[in-house]
């Protein structure tokens, strides 16, 4: 397994993930991000595992003026929006190769080998 974990410093959810995997021993890494963000590549995986970028926005974000906005854009211009302010991301997003989760899954996490 090669799981990555999409997080933020101060997100409940995101220490829970991390904590779950430290418990069974497995391997990860936590990529912070308000400062890294997610690359394109990894953002279009994530996407298509989860079923669209609509999964991957935190309706109960602080930025709200930028949520508003991405309401109103085309599809397109949506997704770059999305990339250029990582913090409108919903976390954890917890990655391992093809498979992705959105939020707080451990159901889903124990059948990835």
């Amino acid at each position: 397994m090669n799981i990555q974990i999409f997080g933020k410093n101060k997100c409940f959810d995101t220490k829970k993930a991390e904590r779950y995997f430290k418990e069974r021993k497995i391997k990860y890494q936590l990529i912070n991000m308000a400062e890294k963000g997610m690359s394109k590549g990894e953002y279009n995986s994530v996407k298509q595992a989860v079923g669209g970028y609509e999964q991957l926005i935190d309706e109960k974000a602080k930025d709200k003026a930028t949520l508003l906005l991405i309401k109103y854009l085309a599809d397109e211009a949506k997704e770059q929006k999305l990339l250029e302010n990582p913090q409108l991301f919903k976390t954890p997003i917890v990655r391992n190769g093809k498979q992705a989760t959105v939020g707080y899954k451990p159901e889903v996490w124990k059948t990835w080998r």
